[in-house]
């Protein structure tokens, strides 16, 4: 309107103005327009109303997608500072955590990393503590789906930063040039919304922004030649990991009988030898649970209990991530009726009549999640590519990733293949690695700019995506990601150019967890330093496989020798000659004092007690304090340090 010299910028009065003379001719309407402008404003007529229609809105963060790291980076973006809105598809918050049903956290209970830590504090406080939702014996921690969604909600909507837009349907990316500047969306009406931004965020379940933004992208398995990973994987392909449509049962009591129509095609075999009280097929593999066992494997609070059960459970294999919106919900019925197929089986091969689909969860027809479990989809071509080389061997291995580590997570690799079976590997359940941290730079597209991407579209390998797609992680890289697009916004640039210890920095004051060290947490008063040190490589952590929760220890209460700390000097600054304090004695804080002084070129300090041994948690403190070779130091987005 400005174009045509009217001072009003809301269309939708001027609409009015302009209905009340076309059809109304009251003389208050004709007063409230200057008789110059009418002529104007009618010729205007169909241009306002289509603008109007469009809707255009402009913010500086524009999250797509209120999946499990979506909704992270639009919360923490509005903490940051940054103008955010949400856009999300469905009328829930918290994708596979709530919409999806997965509520049953894999990983990370050792780690009370970050907004990952405040959720599950949230969930604690709902049931009444911790022991209250470690109900089920795959997860300490258990939930009802849509407690998960109020829960994200009210912490979205105490953010006076944000905006949520629900049932905003993504349909493609503005884009000038190389750089995304926002989306166009439908609402449940059809209308669309035009939404501008500085930065973009991909919070979408299969990566369909980053896709639409022209951004590189794998999709399916590489080949070890490609990754470096020597895990078996010896041809490059399309394959998936298999999709799960969850369902929540609830135990409506003794002598109910809930039992669902008998579905289409039904065949008990189908599910033969999910457990031990129902396999006949010998040459089927052998289960190690019975039926009621299979249950509880994710009994949820309040008599419910989580169906995802694996191997011939409600898996299905169905590679839809490339199809249209259209044919993605068709191929999705195939995923639905294998679940009610299930349930049918539970109900009447096992005689669990009683448990029923929830009546009190979603707000579907069919009582089933809003949206399918999506275990893969598409992965951008990052900066970085983060493998299980990194993850085995971090200070070795390739580029010193971990010095750019943003989130952390702690399940075995675990891919879903049990449903492909012929084309799919199957070594690669529960595979071993040691706890881990993920590196800045899998989040920032290597040609796109304008674009964040946070859920499992993360610049890793197919073979690490079986543990990076974890919920707690998942939440964990999507509040990076919410660090970093405000950093981006604040300063007027582009993510690839923001300084990795500015986001590292910011995330520990948010009590986010760097590097996963199992034996210092947040409450500890050395935590932060210790984190600041450890992405420096001057002291490093020791990584294990261990069943379920992997780890890394920093040993904070250890002795060092003198030998070791000088080798981790070295690897931070070469230039500075330590070699004739390298002793194979431990160190004393004599020894550490010295060190640290001739590090900056000063006098030791004396001290009292300076026979004792130090430990390493004193160590990182002193260092932090003394040399502060976090900040020292710039760091670029392979982990290499910038001269």
């Amino acid at each position: 309107m400005r174009a045509i010299g009217f001072k009003d910028k809301e269309p939708r009065r001027v609409l009015h103005l302009i209905i009340k003379i076309r059809y109304e001719g009251t003389a208050e309407a004709t007063r409230m327009i200057n008789s110059k402008h009418i002529v104007l404003l009618m010729l205007s007529c169909c241009a306002c109303i289509t603008a109007v229609a469009q809707r255009k809105v402009t913010t500086q963060v524009l999250v797509i997608g209120g999946g499990t790291g979506g909704t992270a980076a639009g919360i923490q973006s509005a903490r940051s500072g940054a103008a955010t809105i949400i856009a999300e598809a469905t009328p829930w918050l918290g994708g596979m955590l709530s919409s999806a049903g997965v509520s049953a956290i894999d990983g990370n209970h050792n780690l009370p990393s970050g907004l990952w830590n405040e959720f599950r504090e949230k969930i604690y406080n709902v049931y009444g503590g911790p022991e209250k939702v470690a109900t089920g014996w795959v997860s300490h921690t258990q939930f009802e789906p849509h407690v998960a969604d109020s829960i994200l909600k009210r912490m979205a909507a105490a953010e006076k930063n944000l905006q949520v837009l629900y049932k905003c349907r993504f349909v493609s990316v503005l884009k000038t040039g190389k750089k995304v500047t926002g989306a166009v969306f439908k609402d449940s009406t059809g209308k669309e919304l035009r939404i501008s931004a500085t930065v973009v965020v991909d919070g979408t379940e299969l990566g369909d922004v980053l896709a639409k933004a022209g951004a590189a992208y794998d999709l399916g398995m590489e080949a070890g030649s490609i990754t470096g990973e020597t895990v078996g994987i010896t041809q490059t392909n399309r394959i998936v990991q298999d999709l799960t449509y969850a369902a929540i049962l609830k135990d409506y009591g003794a002598g109910a009988d809930k039992t669902i129509a008998r579905p289409a095609n039904y065949d008990p075999m189908e599910f033969d030898c999910s457990n031990t009280s129902y396999c006949h097929d010998t040459t089927r593999e052998k289960p190690s649970v019975d039926a009621a066992k299979m249950l509880e494997y994710a009994q949820l609070p309040h008599h419910k209990y989580l169906i995802n059960w694996p191997k011939y459970g409600n898996d299905t294999y169905l590679n839809i991530v490339e199809m249209s919106d259209a044919q993605r919900e068709k191929e999705l019925v195939k995923a639905k009726e294998t679940t009610l197929r299930f349930i049918y089986f539970v109900q009447q091969e096992l005689g669990f009549k009683h448990l029923g689909l929830a009546d009190d969860e979603y707000p579907t027809k069919d009582l089933l999640p809003l949206i399918p479990y999506h275990r893969e989809g598409r992965r951008v071509k990052g900066l970085v590519r983060f493998t299980m080389r990194h993850i085995d061997d971090p200070y070795h291995y390739g580029d010193p990733l971990y010095r750019t580590a943003i989130s952390v997570g702690d399940y075995p690799i675990d891919h879903h293949h049990k449903k492909n079976r012929k084309e799919a590997p199957q070594h690669l359940e529960f595979y071993p690695i040691p706890s881990f941290g993920v590196p800045l730079g899998v989040m920032i597209p290597e040609k796109t700019e304008g674009l964040i991407v946070a859920e499992k579209g993360i610049s890793v390998s197919n073979v690490v995506n079986g543990t990076t797609r974890l919920q707690p992680c998942v939440l964990l890289t999507g509040q990076a990601a919410g660090v970093l697009a405000a950093l981006t916004v604040q300063q007027k640039t582009t993510p690839a150019k923001i300084d990795v210890r500015q986001v590292q920095a910011e995330l520990l004051k948010a009590k986010a967890y760097l590097l996963p060290y199992i034996d210092v947490n947040p409450t500890d008063t050395a935590f932060a330093a210790i984190q600041r040190i450890g992405v420096t490589g001057i002291l490093k952590g020791k990584g294990v496989p261990y069943k379920w929760a992997n780890q890394t220890w920093f040993y904070p209460d250890s002795a060092i020798t003198a030998a070791t700390l000088v080798e981790g000097f070295k690897d931070f600054n070469s230039t500075i000659d330590l070699a004739r304090f390298a002793s194979h004695q431990p160190l004393t804080v004599n020894d550490a004092n010295k060190i640290v002084a001739a590090y900056n070129n000063q006098t030791p300090a004396a001290t009292a007690d300076g026979h004792r041994l130090i430990s390493r948690r004193e160590l990182a403190v002193l260092i932090d304090n003394k040399i502060n070779p976090f900040n020292s130091k710039k760091v670029s987005f392979t982990g290499r340090w910038i001269k």
